[in-house]
């Protein structure tokens, strides 16, 4: 099992709260953890991709949960089941303060921000997402990427230089632990598989589809993947596609509570709330799923594509909001674009409300040209921009303060 960095988290917040949600998108590794877990601490451990235990808690929700008296439960695949919720909460309800980790919940649809579940757990619960492997997952590496941003302790020295070809090979091969070894014909029958079997299938319980949605997916899906790190304009995408705009709107919602598709909220203050766009940037959730979707299938055809920038930073903004999962600090990610249309691809916003600016490059080189849209955050944010990153595909870490601001060049290797 490859080791995760949001398993001590979800441990710890078992010690602490009597529910802790695991959600995320499907193949993203939550069983196989969550068992790891159960076993670590004596959890009965329940799927409901098991027929009879499904059937069992939708005749007898409440009988389902009180058969299993004081023991701990870990319930997989809850979101075949929300009705569920509320024996969920009467049980917690009736714990003693002292009683924590009672439920471990995963989920591969997040239930709890959908119209079909009314009832929170507030105070109760922790909600915990869990994507496709980070590539410090998959390098065995343990640094966090959101507090290393925040430290500014950035040593000046030689870091792994990338070659375009490396930046295209960790977009193609994106995080699901699955397709890691698998060959290219492999890797395709299962993104197949992955988008008819899976993808389909929970659309479908998610919204009660009328008409064709089926085509109307097939169309939309890829089109979405063309969009990756580009703002989302839903009458664009209705006009291409010949859709209604409500409907364009609500399978996009849909999407995100899936986890396949990402929108990123614009940054803006309120005193200049109208100096700043509202519109909202698409990242796919996983790189290798939105290269499939384009029919690219190697690093030359990524390279030679018009994709390739757009999905550099989605593998950048999907690292940071993997990591700000296990961060020290909790941190909100945002995009900007001001009505000049100058823009900075990322934005960190710290609890306090300082900010990060970062910017994604795929040259080997930084001017300070590159800094322009980092200078406009930095005059737009005022006193809550603390620094500048542009992350570059070059091999060092560059200091360029500017007009009394803090701006560095940071290798993408980092990541790493």
């Amino acid at each position: 099992m490859i080791l995760r960095h949001l398993e001590p988290i979800i441990v710890e917040l078992l010690s602490e709260f009597r529910v802790v949600y695991l959600t995320g998108p499907r193949q993203a590794g939550k069983t196989t953890l969550v068992k790891y877990i159960a076993d670590r601490l004596n959890m009965d451990y329940i799927t409901f991709d098991n027929q009879t235990m499904l059937s069992a808690a939708t005749n007898d929700p409440h009988g389902f949960i009180q058969s299993f008296d004081d023991r701990k439960l870990a319930l997989d695949e809850f979101q075949y089941l929300p009705s569920l919720v509320p024996a969920i909460k009467e049980s917690s309800d009736q714990l003693l303060p002292t009683t924590k980790g009672k439920f471990l919940l995963t989920g591969s649809t997040d239930i709890f921000h959908s119209a079909k579940t009314q009832e929170a757990l507030p105070g109760h619960m922790a909600r915990l997402e869990l994507y496709p492997l980070a590539i410090s997952e998959m390098n065995q590496q343990s640094q966090n990427i959101i507090d290393y941003l925040i430290s500014q302790q950035f040593n000046p020295r030689e870091n792994a230089k990338l070659t375009r070809t490396q930046l295209a090979e960790w977009i193609i091969s994106g995080g699901y632990p699955e397709v890691q070894t698998k060959s290219l014909r492999a890797k395709s029958m299962w993104y197949s598989s992955y988008v008819q079997g899976r993808l389909f299938k929970d659309f479908e319980s998610l919204y009660n589809a009328r008409g064709d949605y089926f085509s109307r997916l097939q169309a939309l899906i890829p089109y979405l993947a063309g969009l990756s790190g580009n703002l989302l304009k839903y009458a664009n995408i209705s006009n291409d596609l010949e859709l209604d705009d409500k409907l364009t709107k609500t399978y996009i919602q849909i999407l995100e509570l899936m986890f396949i598709v990402a929108r990123v909220p614009a940054y803006k203050k309120n005193r200049a709330k109208r100096a700043a766009t509202r519109m909202p940037k698409l990242h796919f959730i996983d790189t290798g799923l939105a290269c499939y979707l384009l029919g690219l299938k190697n690093s030359d055809q990524l390279l030679a594509s018009q994709y390739y920038g757009g999905l550099l930073e989605n593998l950048v903004y999907m690292e940071l909001r993997k990591h700000a999962q296990w961060s020290e600090d909790m941190v909100n990610l945002y995009h900007f674009r001001d009505k000049q249309k100058n823009e900075v691809d990322i934005i960190i916003e710290l609890l306090n409300g300082h900010i990060i600016g970062v910017e994604v490059k795929a040259s080997a080189s930084v001017t300070s040209h590159d800094f322009k849209g980092l200078k406009k955050l930095a005059e737009f944010a005022g006193e809550q921009f603390i620094y500048g990153l542009v992350f570059y595909a070059g091999g060092e870490t560059l200091p360029f303060h500017q007009d009394g601001h803090s701006f560095y060049a940071l290798p993408i290797g980092v990541l790493a």
